[in-house]
């Protein structure tokens, strides 16, 4: 191939992420031209619909199908997607083809106040569009307030600077150094506000796939995958396998309330897992698993098993 097209939303973080494929692409493969084609979703439009109450927003491909149909038609050969939110299924015919290198997986803590998640005052409020964040947040201290803040990254760093109310917001590290705002543990400057930063990595298991750009083609498409090889990242290429075979045992979407950590050591996987019963104030379950890393799936499973049991006869 000479021409490739990639697929993206037109956000500010989602154009940083095709940008990043983009570079990697001109570095593997200098003589290929590369195009970007931006599309907006259904989950750009909607800003009304609820993505913490269940079933409200049909979080199955809010923010992919308008990209899948165009790899579909063929008017794209790659869609570049943030891969915590693919479902845990892909389309037939379609398939996470390769990922770029991983970034941090941790949640930040955003506020005016200079204290951590522990110390912030009794009865605080806290804003997150994730119901994953939001059940473990409530979770971790029930006393807080969690209200739900749509809007691209820009939109609520501005509304949680003119906020007499809310004390932070909870984002993904990934996407503020991706918009070069930096990482946790550190200040954060926008507009006139300045906020601080606090990784909660101690605290809060991350997404299925938070961290990783996914980059999805047509099965059928041997040529494309063929250039993909050339920029997929292996390590991740594990983690993430192991993480959407839990997604996918779980019949899960991106509005599931599960959060897993992986870690690869030599030619061992561990994942940690936390899931959340339908039920709100109940107790989440927790469990590990660890296998070998050629087996990613095997170890997903095993994990699957240890926070989902069969009931018993």
């Amino acid at each position: 191939m000479t021409r490739f097209i990639l697929g993206t939303r037109a956000s500010a973080l989602a154009v940083a992420q095709v940008e990043l494929t983009r570079a990697a692409l001109r570095k593997a493969l200098p003589e290929l031209e590369v195009e970007v084609k931006t599309f907006i979703t259904r989950g750009d439009q909607k800003l009304d619909l609820s993505l913490i109450r269940a079933n409200e927003a049909g979080g199955k491909g809010l923010f992919t199908k308008e990209l899948e149909d165009a790899l579909l038609a063929g008017t794209i050969d790659v869609a570049v997607h943030s891969l915590k939110d693919l479902p845990g299924h892909n389309p037939p015919g379609l398939s996470v083809t390769a990922v770029l290198e991983r970034a941090s997986s941790s949640d930040v803590l955003i506020t005016r106040l200079d204290t951590g998640f522990d110390s912030l005052p009794r009865g605080a409020i806290l804003g997150t569009s994730s119901v994953r964040r939001a059940r473990q947040l409530r979770w971790l201290r029930p006393d807080l307030e969690i209200q739900e803040w749509r809007g691209n990254v820009q939109t609520r760093l501005r509304k949680l600077g003119e906020s007499d109310r809310v004390a932070g917001i909870v984002l993904a590290q990934a996407g503020l150094d991706r918009l070069g705002y930096g990482g946790g543990g550190g200040l954060l400057d926008f507009m006139s506000w300045r906020f601080h930063l606090h990784t909660l990595r101690e605290h809060l298991l991350p997404a299925i796939g938070q961290g990783a750009i996914a980059l999805q083609s047509r099965a059928d498409r041997a040529e494309v995958a063929t250039v993909l090889r050339h920029i997929d990242h292996e390590p991740t290429h594990v983690a993430i396998r192991a993480e959407r075979e839990l997604q996918r045992l779980l019949s899960g979407d991106c509005s599931l309330p599960v959060g897993v950590r992986t870690v690869l050591s030599g030619d061992r996987l561990h994942l940690d897992g936390i899931l959340f019963p339908p039920e709100e104030n109940t107790a989440p379950v927790r469990a590990s698993a660890e296998g070998i890393r050629s087996a990613p799936e095997a170890v997903a499973a095993e994990l699957f098993a240890r926070l989902a049991p069969a009931p018993a006869l």
